[in-house]
């Protein structure tokens, strides 16, 4: 059988505060009952979304959070699983019609296609832009029109079995990953809006950037063999490492691991050089931005808490990085698989 060593990324982000959301269990088991009455997944599924501890993802990357904006932040990333899981098996076209569906509700509370879908977006909807600020819900609304553009681009390549370069690819998985929605909840979360100008600063998007490839760096190479196995690896960096660079899984692996110790490097070197506002937004700014250091720190701790990736060798993986490559699924098996994007 063959097996590859996954990169050493917990002493990378070993600096970075880590914590558990004291609202976990309970507004957590809230967010999974919402979710569950709409059936939107069949038996096989709900299994896989139940292992997955969307919830736990949440309590690691949002440990800050209030109960009412911790529940919140579950409710959207469980939206998000359900766009993902329906977007992995359509084409372009409907993959961009079931995005529809999402950005209209989320621009209209009145809008209404009668689907799904649409009711669990309008739930979120309410639920967010109840606090929401002005600057940070603007931001939101464009991240989800970028969000959705890319998920479709990303159907259109795997229907019709393209692998990106290496730069366009990195420019797609920013924003298909929903990372920057994810990030887009900060405010929403801290009780703060930001002004524009802060995100139009090259120093402090350094540290977004940075901060949100580690994200998905380290997402890929931990997701890796499951999508493989499902034959969706190619929307993956490790895949895309393979083709740009002509090297073998191995080496990708590797090549994941030196780049997000340079991206580390580039984030805490950024963060030393924020410009100041003045006291109110330099406060707001390094909340924001203690917020973007949970996440890189709760996917990765998420990865090896929860059985998402490595199934019952989690702990095995995590002590010995070790990945066994699971053999590829049947073609028929196909339609009743799933991936993760974020």
């Amino acid at each position: 059988m063959e097996t590859f060593t996954l990169p050493d990324l917990i002493p990378v982000v070993s600096s970075l505060k880590t914590g558990t959301n004291p609202h976990y269990k309970e507004a957590g088991a809230e967010s999974a009952e919402w979710i569950n009455s709409y059936n939107v997944f069949t038996d096989s599924r709900k299994a896989f979304f139940v292992q997955g501890c969307n919830e736990l993802l949440v309590a690691l990357t949002y440990p800050y959070a209030g109960y009412d904006q911790f529940r919140t932040c579950c409710d959207f990333v469980n939206l998000l699983f359900v766009v993902d899981e329906v977007s992995d098996e359509q084409n372009g076209e409907d993959a961009r019609a079931t995005g529809e569906t999402l950005l209209n509700a989320m621009r209209d509370p009145e809008y209404d296609d009668g689907s799904t879908l649409c009711q669990i977006t309008k739930d979120f909807r309410k639920r967010y832009t109840s606090t929401a600020g002005p600057n940070s819900l603007r931001r939101f609304l464009v991240h989800c029109d970028n969000y959705i553009e890319c998920v479709s681009r990303e159907a259109e390549l795997r229907e019709a079995g393209e692998i990106l370069g290496l730069e366009d690819f990195i420019d797609l998985r920013r924003e298909n990953s929903a990372i920057r929605l994810c990030f887009g909840l900060f405010e929403y979360v801290l009780g703060i809006d930001l002004p524009q100008e802060v995100f139009d600063d090259s120093t402090f998007m350094e540290a977004y950037w940075a901060a949100a490839d580690m994200v998905c760096w380290a997402n890929d190479v931990y997701s890796y063999d499951m999508e493989q196995s499902k034959g969706i690896s190619g929307n993956n960096i490790v895949t895309v490492l393979m083709k740009a660079k002509n090297i073998d899984l191995q080496a990708a692996c590797d090549h994941v691991g030196t780049y997000f110790n340079e991206l580390m490097d580039r984030y805490v070197d950024a963060r030393a050089r924020m410009p100041s506002w003045g006291p109110e937004i330099d406060a707001s700014v390094a909340q924001y931005l203690d917020a973007t250091a949970h996440w890189i720190r709760g996917n990765v701790d998420w990865s090896f808490e929860s059985q998402r990736y490595f199934g019952s060798r989690t702990l095995e993986v995590r002590d010995t990085r070790i990945v066994h490559l699971t053999p590829k699924a049947p073609q028929e098996m196909d339609s009743d698989s799933d991936s993760e994007s974020e």
